[in-house]
């Protein structure tokens, strides 16, 4: 069965830019979500700080409706949009698939 699959992205913006990147990041899952491509659950965001280094960035918690819709996604207008105008505000970005155990 394809079953929702649960995201959790980190989003490290380049200095000067954390507006710009948080403004992109609340634009992906109103885009992702009407293009079909995201469960009802509304995504989550939060900026995290690091206890150690004082760094600051973004997570976001979504969940895709199945695993082909990241591939689908890429080929979106819609949803290349607003990722494209993300790498140049981003200094780096981690994409891990999450499952509760």
């Amino acid at each position: 069965m394809n079953k929702p699959m649960n995201m959790l992205v980190s989003y490290f913006p380049k200095k000067g830019h954390e507006q710009a990147l948080l403004a992109l990041i609340k634009k992906h899952y109103p885009a992702v979500l009407k293009a079909g491509l995201a469960t009802d659950e509304p995504a989550q965001i939060w900026r995290a700080t690091d206890k150690r280094s004082g760094a600051s960035y973004f997570v976001e918690r979504f969940a895709w409706i199945n695993a082909e819709a990241p591939d689908l996604a890429h080929q979106t207008p819609e949803i290349m949009a607003v990722w494209e105008p993300m790498g140049p505000v981003m200094e780096n970005m981690t994409i891990v698939k999450i499952e509760e155990v």
